[in-house]
């Protein structure tokens, strides 16, 4: 009887940190769930980062890192790909006048 009390307590501790853990990963992976809105100017930005959809991460998105943090904007939107490409190319510059 020892025995059992002592296997289920066991099991029962596993399962509440094996959700504790799930829980934390998902609270620190930090993902944009819906799109910022407006326009954001381009001079603020510092570069981006791409989302796909995952798991956690419902929406495609492009997040463009600012001095004040981050923006979630629509890859679809004609100013985000623009955004993208001007970051690109100014790397791309950047990159070649330092080699």
């Amino acid at each position: 009887m020892a025995h059992v009390k002592g296997l289920m307590m066991a099991v029962l501790t596993l399962a509440i940190i094996c959700l504790y853990a799930t829980q934390t990963s998902a609270a620190s992976h930090a993902c944009c769930r819906e799109f910022s809105r407006g326009r954001i100017p381009f001079r603020v930005i510092r570069g981006y980062s791409v989302q796909s959809v995952v798991e956690l991460c419902s929406i495609d998105a492009i997040i463009f890192h600012t001095k004040k943090g981050e923006a979630c904007a629509d890859p679809a939107l004609e100013w985000v790909q623009n955004y993208i490409h001007r970051i690109s190319t100014k790397a791309r510059t950047f990159h070649k006048t330092q080699v």
